[in-house]
């Protein structure tokens, strides 16, 4: 399958372009203490459901088939028929798009079957892989082998899954397969590919976090921990799972309150940076922000009564011996945000509404403005607030870090078809980046520009990674290595996100503007899958460019 795919990598012309854009958007976008933002397209043809980075800086967007005609069509004329889809029996538009980040342009892509609330992530050699979908895509695998000359687009394999996966949740395993956990009314996981019997396993905690009526365990959010078992939280309490023997190894008190933060009471969360990557035992945390109270759905679904938000963060140490949840409060109250990690390890807030739920029709009060986190500062000051956006990015909004840094936001479609008008927030087909401060002007000196290796590397486990790069003003030693994965985001969570930050080995001078340093390669699989990671040197918390290195 995917391991038949080489890997792709920009044309020099492309290079030159994506450099060009970077400074064209340092020297011509006002910058403020909080960040900027970029309306970079006006219209994408497509409201982004689902996003993903591919290693040629490539971002493959989609949203579902059934939706009736989007607005840009299939290449070349082509149509998509399906007599059986009550909308879109013919379809001369394109429901899913390569966004070209050097160009700053969209390509249509086809997609066969419904992709509607899916999942997905790449695979060691860097092709997308998407999960399941609704009706006629709900137990389809679809592939992407990304290129550079416009050749490439989605294959789809029938019955590749055992059972219907909608709203489930995928992460990469040290082996490179994906496991597939969860979905509407499915209480198991699956593997992709199959390689052991049987297919499906059932998974109590799932049934067992799933609300009458509610469900609010959609979604779920997954972690590799460092053993190599999996930290899966879903409503309002986690379990640390050995998926080889489908056995819970721990089970994690309830967050503190009991209200639910995963899907429809919308929350997000993530796994903070991993560090001390050479110590026996590697401290993990994970941090879940916002969500709603207990019936929220149902009184937005029933009786048109919004609730407000959760405005509380919940952080747990999961390697403890006895872990429990720390409660912070967030600066607003917050449902269905995505939680992005940046290059120098804070954590970026953005999206979603501050009253309701998701579903159709059921978010209120867009939330404008992002919240910075910095989880190394104390309780109480490690939150920071951002300059606001003009479009509000309500249900089926996606987020997804570049390379450069930049954030990409697209998406919002609380509606179950396209609509433009005479509606609170209509359908939404604009493209916009948020940059983070740490793109101002101000800190081009201390910048780091990273001149090798090269944008495309290979690295093993347990080796060295020199890395030579050049700051034009001071250096504050010692400078950090991170790397980074490149998530899968829909639904207000990024799939296999985690970012490590390496240790140190040596760190020198070499030349004026010139530096060295040497860090250690994670040792294992547990703690970094294998893959294409996003690599950045960071100087004072201004990270340079990211360079692609495979770890295998």
């Amino acid at each position: 399958m995917a391991s038949q795919a080489k890997p792709q990598i920009l044309s020099y012309i492309n290079r030159l372009l994506y450099l060009f854009l970077i400074l064209f958007l340092s020297i011509h976008v006002a910058s403020g203490a909080g960040g900027t933002w970029k309306l970079l397209l006006n219209n994408v043809g497509i409201s982004a459901m689902h996003s993903q980075l591919l290693i040629n800086d490539r971002v493959i967007m989609y949203d579902r088939s059934n939706f009736g005609p989007s607005k840009i069509s299939l290449p070349n004329g082509t149509c998509r028929d399906s007599p059986n889809d009550s909308v879109s029996k013919r379809d001369c538009t394109a429901h899913s798009i390569e966004y070209d980040v050097a160009l700053n342009r969209v390509r249509p892509l086809t997609v066969q079957s419904n992709t509607w609330c899916s999942s997905g992530g790449v695979t060691p050699d860097g092709t997308l892989l998407q999960t399941g979908g609704d009706k006629d895509g709900e137990r389809k695998a679809r592939l992407f082998y990304p290129c550079d000359d416009k050749s490439c687009d989605w294959s789809e394999i029938d019955n590749a899954l055992n059972v219907k996966r909608w709203y489930a949740s995928n992460h990469v395993l040290p082996d490179g397969r994906q496991i597939i956990i969860g979905g509407r009314d499915e209480f198991n996981f699956e593997f992709f590919p199959k390689t052991n019997a049987p297919n499906t396993y059932s998974l109590r905690f799932l049934s067992e976090t799933n609300d009458l009526d509610q469900e609010n365990n959609l979604y779920p959010n997954v972690f590799l921990n460092t053993d190599g078992n999996l930290f899966i939280f879903a409503n309002n309490r986690a379990i640390l799972l050995d998926y080889a023997k489908n056995t819970v190894v721990k089970t994690y008190p309830e967050i503190p309150g009991g209200d639910p933060r995963s899907y429809p009471s919308t929350g997000s969360a993530v796994l903070l940076p991993v560090k001390n990557l050479e110590a026996k035992v590697v401290e993990l945390e994970v941090l879940v922000c916002g969500g709603a109270p207990k019936g929220s759905y149902l009184l937005a679904f029933n009786e048109n009564t919004f609730v407000k938000a959760l405005d509380t963060c919940a952080r747990i140490k999961i390697n403890d011996a006895k872990p429990k949840w720390i409660l912070e409060k967030m600066p607003r109250p917050r449902i269905m945000g995505d939680m992005i990690v940046l290059p120098n390890g804070q954590v970026l807030l953005i999206n979603g509404g501050s009253s309701g739920s998701a579903g159709w029709e059921l978010g209120r009060e867009p939330v404008l403005n992002p919240d910075l986190y910095h989880p190394d500062k104390p309780i109480g000051s490690r939150f920071q607030v951002q300059n606001p956006s003009t479009i509000p990015r309500m249900y089926h909004s996606t987020a997804t870090l570049l390379r450069d840094g930049r954030v990409l936001v697209g998406g919002s479609n609380p509606h179950e078809f396209y609509n433009f008008t005479g509606v609170l927030f209509p359908t939404e087909l604009r493209l916009e980046a948020f940059l983070p401060s740490y793109l101002e002007s101000q800190y081009r000196n201390i910048r780091p520009r990273i001149m090798s290796p090269s944008l495309h590397s290979t690295v093993n486990y347990g080796g060295i990674l020199r890395l030579r790069f050049r700051v034009l003003g001071g250096v504050k030693s010692p400078v950090k290595v991170t790397m980074l994965f490149p998530s899968f985001n829909t639904h207000s969570f990024s799939m296999s996100q985690r970012l490590l930050v390496l240790d140190h080995v040596t760190s020198l001078r070499i030349g004026q503007w010139t530096y060295e340093v040497r860090v250690k390669t994670p040792r294992s699989a547990n703690l970094a899958p294998p893959g294409y990671y996003m690599v950045f040197v960071v100087n004072q918390d201004i990270p340079s460019e990211g360079i692609w290195v495979r770890l295998q």
